[in-house]
């Protein structure tokens, strides 16, 4: 997963839970021979044996809940005959139907794994969409290097409306983030047609400005091929940047997106847009007018792309992510840490986690001889 930390707070708690739902069914049982020995009421307990292979459905594999059941069987038939109890009839009815149990949770335990398996099979072809839709973002390219968050909001998913590319051109890198109007599979559709645009045009179009009309013809070629899709009736905000090699300066143009937080000497700052063009599939190519933003970039330098499942994460009390100040403190920290600290900042901060795509991507200069481009030309 394109992420500052694969194994995040996320997965961490997911682990967690699944220890805690495995020890459960030992500890029912162990409970229940406590209480039926040492109580000192005249209470029977064994019958709480039956939750010990209903719990160990939920975690346990088919083999697992049926030795659990047969466990907690022979648990309650020993409960029964030291007790003192003469009935035996109701001991026998007692581990039926702790025995009716077992076996319902042994069909429980072989449907969840069937589900399982089969999410994994899903989960796998998501990531072999992801490598073709969002490629991994290579660490260095030209005269910057590249760290990356990506999250996609959905339960299990490896792709959301959120995407980004990064692209080496003769003489400059050139850098895409943005985030498409609601979420699902027509987001998924409308970010992979802007992504396509972008590839096709990075190389060829002369200036920023160019490339953000190819971005609107693209999207609009794509509406009038596919009539049925609702692609042409969303909009994409989008940041374009331009980093030149010989250059100490770097230029972007925001399409309705968020601005860029830059750290120049120490200071970090959002980088003021005088006057930023609508949304991509809101304005036709006639009445696009593109100006470009051009702010020193020096090495030393880092530039934060992110979308608006970054900067409107909000709190219980409905205040807004401080990212600003959360990236004035990060200033010293090294830029593959920025990632982690984010996704675990936004996860802890956000009143209900992570409830939106996420994308965010670090870009600091490096000064020279700082090792080898390792980046690929061309996209």
């Amino acid at each position: 997963m394109p992420s500052g930390d694969p194994h995040g707070p996320r997965w961490k708690r997911s682990r967690t839970q699944i220890g805690i739902g495995r020890a459960l069914p030992i500890l029912v049982m162990v409970l229940t021979v406590f209480a039926d020995r040492f109580s000192s009421n005249e209470e029977r307990y064994d019958r709480l044996l039956a939750a010990a292979p209903a719990l160990a459905a939920v975690t346990w594999s088919v083999r697992g809940t049926v030795i659990i059941g047969l466990v907690a069987i022979a648990l309650g038939v020993l409960l029964g005959t030291t007790s003192g109890d003469p009935f035996v009839p109701d001991i026998a009815a007692n581990e039926a139907a702790l025995g009716v149990v077992t076996a319902a949770a042994a069909w429980v335990s072989r449907a969840r794994l069937r589900y399982e398996r089969d999410l994994r099979e899903l989960t796998a072809v998501a990531e072999v969409v992801q490598r073709v839709v969002l490629r991994p973002l290579a660490p260095r390219l030209g005269p910057v290097d590249l760290h990356l968050l990506y999250v996609a909001a959905a339960a299990k998913a490896r792709i959301g409306g959120d995407f980004y590319e990064a692209v080496q051109v003769p003489g400059a890198v050139r850098l895409m983030l943005g985030d498409v109007q609601g979420k699902g599979l027509g987001a998924v559709e409308t970010a992979s047609v802007l992504l396509g645009s972008f590839r096709a045009a990075v190389n060829d179009a002369p200036d920023l400005p160019a490339l953000a009309d190819r971005l609107e013809e693209g999207l609009g070629r794509y509406g009038a091929w596919d009539p049925d899709t609702d692609a042409a009736e969303r909009f994409a905000t989008v940041v374009l940047v331009e980093i030149p090699d010989d250059g100490a300066v770097a230029r972007m143009l925001s399409c309705g997106h968020p601005a860029p937080l830059l750290q120049h000497e120490g200071r970090v700052g959002f980088v003021p847009f005088a006057d930023p063009s609508l949304p991509i599939n809101l304005s036709g190519l006639l009445h696009s007018r593109h100006r470009v933003e051009e702010v020193a970039f020096v090495p030393g330098d880092r530039l934060l792309l992110y979308t608006d499942g970054v900067s409107e994460t909000r709190d219980r009390a409905g205040v807004f992510y401080p990212l600003e100040e959360r990236m004035g403190q990060w200033a010293d920290e090294p830029g593959e840490r920025i990632p982690a600290l984010l996704h675990a900042e936004l996860d802890a901060y956000g009143a209900h986690g992570l409830d939106d795509d996420v994308a965010a991507m670090l870009v600091v200069r490096r000064g020279p001889g700082t090792g080898p481009d390792a980046g690929t030309p061309g996209p």
